[in-house]
């Protein structure tokens, strides 16, 4: 068992998941952290489009405790001290001045210092370009543990290419206390819950719309923010601008089958589950995605997910597929997500790296915090 421990999270929001699908992560992360007492304080930065679409109570986050800063200077005049005396800090991908905050964070935090990359692909892709808008080599040899958001064969790449002294996978995951399933009438035959990509839209519009620009009997879905408003949608398909996580839950519940579509940069790399991916297991809702490398390992083709390599896949899932058997496919994807992939098997992988990242610094003036905390805390019975 790890002693409660003073945990500092940066990230690219909390309290909206609006436009992004890091605040569910992040939500998932902090709530199980703090149920096994451990002292979550999550910063985040006060930016215009987050402010205007909150969705979340404030300033409680989950359990945890969020705090709003307005720049890199009002951070560090409010927030030193506890970056200081934190046991764990933690960066996120895609947090603003990233690469500031962090040279900041490493020269000032006593403990472990991470960086959790919830778009591994995209950053290695920007890294290799010499974009380095959030991380760059310097830091990701300096950061004590690189989390990533994508498994496989990156994780050892990151550190033979990059330097990184440490680096791990943490995949998202579902909370079964939110997401399960219930009893609902299936006003949907496919639902696709995402925001809107540029490299995401050609095969939605392959594997999804065109399938329902055929099947006009059929009734579609599509939830989530910035679709460029100039895009024609079939008749059958309804659009909803954002769904909030507290509805995500009836919206996998009212459909049949729920579509899942992967960024480019995921599908090359591959091993890079979705968090809607889990979600939608959670609440038995059977799933047809496209496919890309580590998803066998992850859910069995067939028997606990559906790919679809073309229209004419989606459609004979469709038509095919007996209620029976679509039920049973659901069921055995949420016994899967159930088996490994919940909340609290992250946070006991990510338990384990703490130890392993604090233990790797030694026993010197850079672990008084830790120690500090072990001598102080107090365990659960």
């Amino acid at each position: 068992m790890t002693p409660p421990l003073k945990i500092v999270i940066f990230g690219l929001s909390i309290t909206s998941s609006w436009g992004n699908g890091h605040a569910t992560t992040y939500r998932s992360l902090v709530r199980e952290l703090s149920k096994r007492g451990h002292d979550v304080l999550f910063l985040e930065r006060d930016t215009p489009w987050y402010r205007a679409n909150r969705d979340l109570l404030w300033p409680c986050a989950s359990h945890g405790h969020a705090e709003l800063y307005r720049d890199l200077n009002d951070l560090k005049e409010r927030f030193s001290h506890d970056v200081r005396e934190a046991s764990f800090v933690m960066v996120g991908s895609y947090v603003p001045e990233g690469c500031a905050l962090g040279r900041w964070v490493l020269d000032t935090a006593n403990g472990a210092r991470a960086f959790y990359d919830i778009d591994t692909p995209v950053t290695m892709a920007k890294i290799k370009r010499g974009d380095c808008e959030y991380i760059s080599p310097e830091l990701i040899r300096r950061y004590d543990l690189y989390l990533s958001f994508t498994g496989g064969p990156i994780t050892e790449y990151i550190e033979k290419r990059w330097g990184s002294p440490m680096s791990r996978p943490l995949y998202c995951s579902a909370d079964p206390e939110v997401y399960y399933p219930c009893k609902k009438k299936k006003d949907w035959d496919i639902g696709y819950l995402g925001t809107y990509s540029d490299d995401r839209q050609p095969i939605l519009e392959k594997l999804m719309l065109d399938p329902a620009r055929k099947l006009g009997d059929r009734r579609f879905i599509v939830a989530g923010a910035l679709y460029p408003a100039a895009l024609r949608w079939p008749h059958n398909v309804r659009r909803v601008e954002h769904l909030p996580p507290s509805a995500h839950r009836d919206f996998y519940n009212s459909v049949r089958f729920a579509f899942n579509v992967t960024r480019a940069d995921m599908v090359r790399t591959g091993y890079s589950p979705s968090v809607r991916l889990f979600e939608a297991a959670s609440c038995g809702t059977p799933i047809i995605s496209d496919y890309w490398e580590g998803l066998d390992r992850l859910f069995r083709p067939g028997l606990e997910i559906l790919i679809s390599n073309g229209p004419r896949d989606t459609i004979r899932y469709l038509n095919e597929i007996t209620e029976d058997e679509r039920r049973k496919i659901g069921e055995r994807a949420r016994m899967k997500v159930l088996s490994g992939h919940t909340a609290a098997h992250r946070v006991d992988q990510l338990e384990g790296y703490m130890r392993e990242a604090l233990k790797r610094r030694g026993m010197n003036g850079r672990e008084r915090a830790y120690k500090r905390d072990q001598k102080h805390a107090v365990l659960k019975p």
